[in-house]
This record gives C-alpha cells, sequence and structure tokens, in this order.
C-alpha cells in the first residue's frame, strides 16, 4: 500500500488469505507458460472480476512493483537483474491478457 495507496481499498478480508490466493495464481501461471494459449481464457475472466472489484489499469503497474520490491528483499542478492527481468515479463504478459479480458464482454457458456 505504500507504492499505490489507492489499492488499498480493492482488499477486503483477511491479507494473509489474499497473498495465499495471489501466490496460488503466480504458481499456476507460472506453470502454464509453456502452454499460455490455454491461460488466456482464465486471465481474461479474472481481468472481468477485478474489473467489478474496482480495479483500474494504474494497479496493475503498482502490483508490478510490489511484486518486484518483494521478491528483491526477500531473495536478496539471489534475485538477479536476469531474473527481475524475467519476472517482469512474466507478470506484464499476465496483467495484459487480463486488462484486454477486462475490457471485453463476459464469455458466456452454453450448457447441454
Amino acid at each position: 500500500f505504500e507504492i499505490d495507496p489507492s489499492t488499498k481499498a480493492l482488499f477486503k478480508g483477511d491479507m494473509s488469505d489474499q497473498g495465499r490466493k495471489l501466490m496460488s495464481v503466480l504458481k499456476t501461471a507460472i506453470a502454464g507458460l509453456d502452454r499460455f494459449d490455454q491461460l488466456v481464457p482464465v486471465l481474461k475472466i479474472m481481468g472481468q472480476r477485478h474489473l467489478t472489484y474496482g480495479v483500474e489499469f494504474k494497479h496493475y503497474e503498482s502490483v508490478a512493483k510490489a511484486l518486484l520490491w518483494t521478491l528483491k528483499e526477500g531473495l536478496k542478492e539471489t534475485f538477479t537483474p536476469e531474473m527481475e527481468q524475467a519476472w517482469a515479463k512474466v507478470y506484464s504478459a499476465l496483467a495484459e491478457v487480463m486488462m484486454r479480458g477486462s475490457q471485453e464482454p463476459p464469455a458466456t457458456r452454453e450448457f447441454s
């Protein structure tokens, strides 16, 4: 919240639970990077959901800064410039799809 105090209003409930959810999403996304096309529909839905929570495009940049800062602080000297660049690239790709998804009409599902 120090990076962007406007994000504080977006988080309701248990912050530990919110952190676990974020780490779970990142873990799933990273594991699926070699099948990125399969992640796209899920990321777009997440973007639509985040829009309903009040997330704005500027918040994705704030989260990127916070994520990289957290990794740098937690991993110390093992967090190399190459790792930072890779994480930034991955987060950017995920956020871009989520932002695009937030601008699309919600997907409809047909059940048979």
